[in-house]
């Protein structure tokens, strides 16, 4: 059985997987969600140290103290990102723990990017002014209905959010691609409706070799939309 390493995406923790844990759990799989530093319930750590490594090095963490193999990493929208450094480095390790990479509606990295990379100009601007009414320390939540979310699903995420840290943003990542590709990598396409930010990322892992491409019809946060659609999708991805 595997063990799923569940990472979330911008101004999330933990919290948005608690409706994917148990399913994951009752198939038989391990099932551990992260808390990235200075967000969810690691708020309280926000700080202007926070770097993209930071947060690699959360997963990593996790990894090396629970002791885990077969390793799927899963990374949702900016934690493309993390899970990609991450897995840069657990390859290194012999044998590697890792056995599959799934990005759920997720940045897919070339090397040298940062999360900003692929973003439009004005994208980019606005993100910038809203992060300088924190002097640029965090980046404050957007409203869940961008997410696909409405009603009382839209409420939850709402009230959980927290600002993320600003210096990620524009941090590059440097990875080896070719010793990346020698895992089978998963890319959730969450169609209803889709978030603009990832379109970049929708037509590279259709144009790129390597990739496994499945569509979800929900929105953004599909762990809280579509949790047992989700679920499934990442059994299959199971060692």
């Amino acid at each position: 059985m595997s063990q799923f390493v569940l990472v979330p995406g911008a101004w999330h923790g933990a919290w948005c997987w608690q409706r994917v844990l148990p399913l994951l759990r009752a198939a038989g799989h391990g099932a551990h969600a992260v808390t990235l530093t200075g967000v969810g319930d690691r708020a309280h750590l926000l700080g202007d140290r926070i770097r993209l490594q930071t947060h690699i090095d959360d997963v990593l963490a996790v990894v090396a103290c629970e002791e885990l193999t077969d390793v799927v990493l899963v990374g949702h929208s900016y934690a493309g990102m993390v899970i990609t450094g991450a897995a840069d480095a657990l390859l290194r390790s012999s044998p590697t723990p890792l056995t599959h990479l799934v990005y759920v509606d997720a940045v897919t990295p070339y090397p040298g990017e940062s999360w900003s990379s692929q973003h439009a100009p004005e994208i980019v601007a606005a993100r910038v002014q809203a992060a300088g009414a924190t002097g640029g320390l965090a980046l404050p939540p957007p409203d869940a209905g961008v997410f696909g979310l409405e009603d009382a699903d839209r409420a939850w995420v709402n009230r959980r959010q927290t600002p993320h840290p600003f210096a990620v943003y524009r941090d590059p990542l440097h990875f080896d691609a070719a010793r990346l590709a020698q895992v089978p990598r998963t890319f959730i396409d969450c169609t209803s409706p889709a978030l603009a930010t990832i379109a970049v990322m929708r037509e590279r892992v259709r144009r790129d070799p390597g990739w496994r491409v499945v569509e979800l019809a929900t929105g953004h946060d599909p762990m809280v939309s579509a949790p047992a659609d989700l679920a499934g999708i990442l059994r299959s991805c199971a060692a």
